[in-house]
């Protein structure tokens, strides 16, 4: 989908850019060809020269043109093939090939940016079939530049802060999230399997999203759904079957046009047992003060203490064993991450997941989870969605 031109971000980058002496970054993810350009390739064949200085240049499979010349950012786009009948190398070897021509084209090639650790990354449209790298995508910029360093914590740096523009499109996927819960919500009985309830989700908001509100090209979501004795911390979504009394749980991810959601919902088919009924009320508590606690220039390793010493209080020491914040953009998850022994501080215009989590041996447990804009005076929830399930 178009969208104006994000200055803030980009001027941002070239900032970051600046003060690590890079002529250009040559980046190959989809999340990051995303966040540099507005462009979210079909396939992760693509790649960007983004230089400190002029315009960047995307390069783009050739039969997405149209699309990469109707969103992008930049007027400078270069078309590789898919199939070449007289090369028999993989398409994402042309684009690396169209990427050394432009550092020479351009004289970039001095010092040169790549994302040599890149552990985690977003898919592309197709969003089913991951493309990664291999080392000779890599030895091909070490043999052709001066100096080949690694820019994966600069764009990580860069993306933890938001601007307004990658707020709005996140709140599109906020928004899509909340639709697909409520018509969750209504059909959710007794009996139904897991299974139906994450397609229920995951349907929903790809036939929605597609076209709403005429400002998302593409939704997608992605669940993992379990009910009483089968919720977990992670696996994956089974046949059990909807349980009445009982927390049914959905790990939920909605990414609209590649901006991303990541949040736990429950629902309970009539009242809820007493025992969750005691273990919500522990875990609102917690969750409510890590809330509370959130803004820019509070500790994440304090919220992460701050959380897990709550838990431990409520009779759930050690727990839980997943991170309990971490940043979402254009991941699901993505840096920063909370860790007691991590010093970091948030900033204003972070997007934080905050998920508390409380599970028993023997099956069973509860988790929460929402996304908060941090900002100077609190955190702002981005979902509007409610935490306390409960029947009124």
């Amino acid at each position: 989908m178009p969208w104006s031109v994000d200055a803030t971000k980009l001027d941002r980058v070239r900032e970051m850019m600046a003060a690590e002496d890079l002529d250009a970054i040559v980046a190959r993810t989809p999340d990051n060809i995303l966040y540099l350009t507005n462009y979210w390739c079909m396939k992760g064949y693509d790649a960007v020269v983004f230089p400190r200085e002029g315009d960047p240049t995307l390069i783009a499979l050739e039969p997405q043109m149209a699309d990469a010349e109707r969103v992008s950012w930049t007027p400078d786009i270069r078309p590789f093939a898919g199939y070449a009948s007289s090369d028999p190398r993989p398409p994402q070897d042309r684009a690396r090939d169209l990427c050394l021509a432009v550092l020479a084209q351009r004289d970039l090639g001095r010092r040169v940016g790549l994302e040599l650790t890149q552990g985690v990354q977003a898919a592309d449209r197709m969003v089913g079939e991951p493309t990664v790298f291999s080392e000779p995508f890599f030895d091909a910029f070490r043999s052709s530049c001066g100096e080949v360093v690694d820019a994966s914590r600069l764009l990580a740096r860069a993306r933890m802060v938001k601007t307004d523009q990658e707020i709005e499109r996140m709140r599109l996927a906020q928004e899509l999230a909340t639709l697909g819960l409520e018509h969750v919500g209504e059909r959710l009985v007794p009996g139904m399997r897991c299974s139906e309830v994450g397609a229920l989700f995951e349907g929903f908001v790809h036939a929605t999203g597609i076209g709403y509100k005429g400002q998302v090209e593409m939704a997608r979501a992605f669940t993992l759904v379990w009910s009483g004795p089968g919720i977990r911390t992670f696996t994956a979504t089974g046949d059990r079957p909807v349980y009445e009394h009982e927390p049914t749980l959905l790990e939920i991810w909605v990414c609209a046009d590649g901006y991303w959601t990541d949040l736990t919902k429950n629902f309970c088919p009539g009242s809820l047992a007493p025992r969750y009924d005691r273990l919500l009320e522990m875990l609102l508590g917690v969750y409510h003060e890590a809330v509370e606690f959130a803004r820019a220039g509070a500790s994440l390793a304090d919220l992460d203490l701050l959380i897990r010493e709550g838990l431990g209080r409520g009779g759930y020491p050690g727990q839980p064993s997943h991170p309990v914040s971490h940043g979402v953009g254009a991941r699901a998850h993505e840096p920063p991450f909370a860790h007691q022994a991590d010093a970091f501080t948030m900033s204003e215009g972070m997007v934080l997941a905050i998920e508390p989590g409380a599970y028993w041996p023997e099956g069973g447990g509860l988790r929460l989870e929402d996304d908060f804009l941090i900002t100077k005076d609190g955190a702002e929830r981005l979902g509007t969605f409610r935490d306390d399930f409960r029947v009124v």
